[in-house]
This record gives C-alpha cells, structure tokens and sequence, in this order.
C-alpha cells in the first residue's frame, strides 16, 4: 500500500468493508424475467454456500451514487459509473484491472502471491496470498462472486429471506434473492439483493437500497461473463523495469514494525449492524497520526465530531457511516453514528 493510497486504504477499504460485501454486484440492465423452477430461500441460499466457482472472465460495471469525491487508489467510491476487468482461474487465482483517469490498478494472486501493482507510481506490493494482513483494496475484487457469498453468509442469519422472482444479468437466468434485517437490527439498509446463477448457484450480481431510498445506493455489475478455462498466464505477475517492490508485511506496518499490535482492527458486533474499528496507517517514521507525504487531507471529508471517545471527523453516506478520531482509529459500519459512537466507547 504506497503512500498515495493512504485514504484509499483508511477511509475507502473501510467504507466498503462496511457494507459487507467488497464489491458490490448489481444488474447490468433490464431483460425479460426467464422461467425457472421454483426454488425456497432455505435451498437457494444452501446451493450458494455449497457451489463450487470454477474459472471465469468478466467485465464488471460500477455505478455508485454515495456521493464521494475521488479518493485515490479507489476509484470506484467515486460518484459515477466505471468499469473493471475480472478474471478467476480457480485455486485462490485472479487478476484484477481496474483503469482509472490517472493509469491502472492491476491486482493478481498467483494461489501463493498475491500482487497490487499502480501503474501511476510504478510501485507493487507483494504479500502473501493467504495473508490477511496485506493490502486490503485487493480483497473481495478478485472475485465478486466470492465477495457476495460472504455477503450472504454473514446476513443470513439476521435477515429475513425470500425469492422475489427471476433476472437475467449478463445472459445468464438468475433467481432474485433478498435478505431484508430484523428489526432488532440497527443499519442504514433497507435490503441486500443477490442475483444467483440458476445453472451455476453462484451469486452474478447484488443490489444494496438504503432505507428510505427507491434507487440502488451502490451498484457493480456483470455486464459480461463467461465460464471455461483461463489462460495461466494472466495469473502471474512479473514487475515491470524501473518497478519500486515492497512487501506489504513490512511497509503497512507503522515506524516499521514487525508486529502488528493486538486488537490493533476488531469488529464489534455482528449481521448488519456490524461495525469495524482499526487504525489509519501513518507515514514512515512519523508521529501520531502523522499524514503521509502526497495523501489527501482528511479534512476535506465529512463533518468535526466528538464523544466520549475524543473528537474527528464524520463521514456519512446513504448506506455508510464512518468515524475518523483525531488520534488515528477509524471506525466504519452501513449503521447510524450512535452504533459508531458505541463500538468507539468499547
């Protein structure tokens, strides 16, 4: 994760993993509702948990109406429609290009590296494919079919779930499934819907609605997609000449540490109304909360706030809230500030 990216990974990585879902999956356009079988929730949701995904390439389509301004390194938050490139060979291998304005992202995991490379910087970072700890815009993208398995698998058991008919995304008959909360639950979202893959049972596409909205808060879709094998060779990465190479083990860790702190990210809370607290990384032998040289001032984002936790800055959206403390930790859920408020205090 290179300095510029500094926002893209305290603020963007953790409004998205607010949502849940790592990328959000959502219909490329409208087509006549094809005629399946009938399907109950309990069976489709089992078929999702259980399919085995196999290779594929696909375009993704983002749409997003949070209303963001450009965060770098994440484009996608961005107000606005862009678009992705995906490919899954199976084993834990993918490749990721993400075009942006300024060049191209292009992430790849190999089944035993994983890379991000911007072409902007000519920096990659490498890290190990199993490696949570790496850099976190690559999680969730080199599948999205994965991240909205995961997005099923921690709603499902908060959530009211139904059949609502039938879609056709990207050529493909799919059933509509929806999980709408509990009212127990406190969250910004009204529901999640997923598209599943009638032949398949893989998950195409997945539509987020914020309470109180009619129109999709945050979309991204198949607009292609094709199943078979994959060329090999799009899964592995050399760096370019003139390519500056960290390991992301060691430069994401703050004043070179070895050792991430215990607790340093934990999730309090659990369904939808989960929220994330961890830390904004600093720069290279900086002081607290010190910004790193070339990230944007996180004063140009949302709004001072104070509580019992101390005092910072609120960044709200339709579908997400995130808490910045002046002293570096973020907290971020698709939940209102007082949720925020809460895990804080903990």
């Amino acid at each position: 994760m290179g300095r510029r990216s500094w926002v893209g990974a305290g603020i963007g990585a953790a409004l998205v993993a607010a949502v849940g879902v790592g990328l959000v999956v959502a219909p490329a356009g409208a087509a006549a509702a094809p005629p399946l079988p009938p399907v109950s929730p309990e069976d489709l949701v089992s078929s999702v948990m259980t399919a085995q995904r196999g290779p594929f390439a696909g375009e993704v389509e983002v749409d997003n109406a949070l209303g963001l301004p450009a965060v770098p390194g994440v484009p996608q938050l961005a107000n606005g429609t862009s678009t992705i490139r995906v490919w899954s060979g199976g084993e834990d291998r993918g490749r990721v290009a993400i075009p942006s304005a300024e060049g191209e992202r292009t992430l790849v995991s190999d089944g035993t590296t994983r890379w991000a490379y911007d072409s902007r910087d000519r920096t990659a970072t490498r890290s190990p494919a199993g490696d949570r700890q790496g850099p976190p815009e690559g999680q969730g993208q080199q599948d999205p079919t994965a991240a909205a398995t995961q997005a099923i698998a921690t709603l499902r058991q908060t959530s009211t779930v139904a059949v609502d008919g039938t879609a056709e995304v990207a050529g493909r008959a799919a059933y509509q499934l929806v999980l709408t909360p509990q009212p127990t639950e406190r969250t910004l979202l009204r529901e999640v819907r997923v598209a599943v893959d009638a032949e398949t049972r893989l998950p195409l596409q997945l539509t987020v609605l914020a309470q109180g909205a009619a129109e999709p808060a945050l979309q991204v879709g198949f607009s292609e997609l094709t199943y078979g094998p994959q060329d090999p060779a799009l899964f592995t990465f050399t760096p370019p000449p003139g390519t500056t190479v960290r390991d992301a083990q060691e430069q994401d860790r703050p004043d070179g540490q070895q050792d991430r702190p215990e607790g340093e990210r934990r999730t309090v809370g659990d369904g939808w109304d989960t929220v994330i607290v961890g830390r904004a990384p600093t720069a290279e032998g900086g002081g607290q909360q010190q910004r790193p040289e070339g990230a944007p001032d996180l004063s140009a984002l949302g709004q001072p706030v104070s509580g019992p936790w101390g005092t910072g800055r609120v960044i709200t959206t339709a579908v997400a809230t995130v808490i910045v403390t002046d002293d570096g930790r973020i907290a971020a859920g698709a939940v209102p500030q007082q949720v925020l408020t809460e895990a804080l205090a903990q």
